[in-house]
């Protein structure tokens, strides 16, 4: 396989934990609610796929299984935040590092664990493409599920009236009140959609991309989704391409190491904070000339 082959095939993996974690957290924002959790969330969702699919061997017990703890877990979020008033940025770390803790504890008996993944499949008509075909286009099924996933999110923050409640509630709190609108109910639902996509992050990365429990293993992923959300300036698609400019990005050291070019790891892997950074100050820029 040559480097842009492995670049190709490995890049929509790579880029699915932090797709599916961005976009959670993009609905949470849309809400005007920020939950600063997602790594916790996701290394949850990590260590409790990997259990459920360790010992069922079932893949979609174990995603359903970390797509509930992930959602639990952001609402405890909720319930400090929207019930009790809890600082939200206070609130948010605090249960990241919960979430740390606890897949700590119970993946402990689990390190160095493997399990088999999930087999793939191409899309008839364009995994025959030469060189770019078998390996862009053959994925495992939650990549497809994913892609599909995106374009009915964004359909439905678009073009539906659920999405203009959110951005409703989002934009003015008090007015979507005065409407009617269960504003704390709303939130609620946004803030369990997000965490149940985290969970479902952290499940890919434990039991799919990488197929084995290790602590740590999240390894800073959730702060990336988290940047997305602002570097896709809380637009589906712009999120959906960030997420797999930083999978280009993530595979940049392997991919250098296959074409023999020496460059210190270091630096490859902080190129994603990098371009964050630069993006962030692109689009200020462009903001206040804009105004």
């Amino acid at each position: 396989m040559s480097a842009l082959e492995f670049l190709l095939a490995g890049t929509l993996a790579a880029a699915l934990p932090l797709l599916l974690a961005a976009l959670g957290e993009m609905v949470v924002e849309k809400t005007g609610l920020l939950n600063l959790g997602l790594e916790g969330m996701m290394a949850l969702g990590a260590a409790i796929a990997f259990i459920c699919v360790y010992h069922s061997g079932s893949h979609s017990f174990g995603f359903l299984a970390a797509s509930l703890a992930g959602a639990t877990l952001a609402m405890l979020f909720a319930f400090l935040v929207i019930f009790l008033k809890a600082n939200e940025v206070a609130s948010g770390l605090a249960v990241g590092v919960l979430g740390l803790g606890l897949s700590a504890l119970f993946g402990k008996n689990y390190e160095s664990l493997t399990i088999s993944g999930l087999s793939e499949f191409g899309l008839p008509a364009f995994s025959k493409i030469p060189v770019i075909g078998p390996a862009l286009f053959t994925q495992d099924i939650v990549v497809w599920l994913a892609i599909t996933g995106t374009m009915v999110l964004w359909y439905i923050l678009n073009k539906t009236k659920l999405g203009l409640i959110i951005a409703a509630v989002g934009e003015n709190v008090e007015a979507a009140r005065a409407i009617g609108y269960p504003v704390g109910g709303i939130r609620c639902a946004a803030v369990a959609f997000g965490g149940g996509m985290c969970g479902l992050a952290g499940a890919y990365a434990s039991t799919v991309y990488t197929p084995l429990w290790a602590d740590g293993m999240i390894a800073g992923r959730g702060w990336i989704a988290l940047a997305l959300v602002v570097f896709g300036t809380w637009q589906t698609g712009r999120v959906a391409f960030g997420a797999v400019l930083f999978g280009v990005l993530s595979l940049g050291e392997l991919t250098a190491q296959a074409i023999g070019v020496a460059i210190p790891s270091q630096v490859l892997s902080s190129l994603p904070y990098f371009v964050t950074i630069l993006m962030l100050v692109a689009i200020s820029r462009h903001r206040r000339h804009s105004s």
